[in-house]
């Protein structure tokens, strides 16, 4: 491991865009990566995917970590690096999707089409449920339904020779930074104080839905319709 005011001089370069720092702190922190990912063996994926997805939560703690913490960056890595892989195994679980659901995202995908094609912006969620007589958190029930996960060594379909998806992980990370820096961060500020919050905890200090539902009094169901509620309508105000 390297020492503390080295580890910090690199965060800090890797956070400015410094590739090769954050190369070196993957590679000295990598034992560090799998000693928190081996709790999660056996899990039914495949050990490389699993530490492919401890390098994530890693690199969102690169990106994140703050000295004014006053924590040990190897202290701050543990709990994202446990986050990311547990967001990914309840994210990656066998979901079944009604046949309605599936034809209301299809009917859904093309009014989008066809809106932005006559208006030159997509429709907010609001628009999207008036059409279709629905409730909003259908609308982002039925738009979510049609996100499957795909495996990290999958190939991109787009990409001629062998790339795959683990190939765009660090540039997607990048272009994460760059929205959670700039556009994102301005628009959190204008949420209503019971949003802003559960944003800040889901995404920020990387609590559990269920840690955010007792802390706000409100149920865990709540909580993630809430969540993706205010999730798709940021997507919709950065696209």
């Amino acid at each position: 491991m390297l020492e503390t005011d080295v580890t910090l001089e690199l965060v800090a370069k890797a956070q400015k865009g410094d590739q090769q720092a954050k190369s070196v702190l993957v590679e000295e922190n990598s034992p560090l990566i799998k000693s928190v990912i081996k709790r999660y063996k056996d899990k039914g994926i495949e050990y490389d995917d699993l530490y492919q997805i401890g390098c994530m939560g890693f690199l969102k703690a690169i990106n994140n970590f703050n000295p004014e913490f006053n924590v040990k960056f190897s202290t701050y890595v543990v709990p994202m690096v446990m986050g990311e892989v547990k967001r990914f195994m309840r994210d990656d679980g066998a979901i079944k999707v009604s046949r309605a659901l599936k034809s209301l995202n299809l009917q859904i995908n093309k009014f989008v089409e066809s809106y932005s094609g006559e208006h030159q912006k997509k429709p907010t969620i609001e628009e999207i449920a008036k059409e279709f007589k629905v409730d909003e958190q259908e609308v982002i029930l039925a738009m979510d339904s049609s996100k499957m996960p795909l495996s990290l060594y999958a190939p991109l379909e787009e990409e001629s020779g062998t790339l795959s998806v683990i190939d765009r992980v660090d540039a997607q990370v990048e272009n994460v930074n760059i929205l959670e820096n700039l556009a994102l961060k301005e628009m959190i500020k204008h949420l209503d104080e019971r949003d802003r919050k559960i944003i800040m905890l889901r995404y920020y200090f990387d609590k559990t839905q269920s840690e955010i539902a007792q802390e706000l009094n409100i149920s865990q169901v709540q909580v993630s319709r809430l969540e993706n509620k205010i999730l798709e309508t940021l997507r919709l105000k950065l696209s």
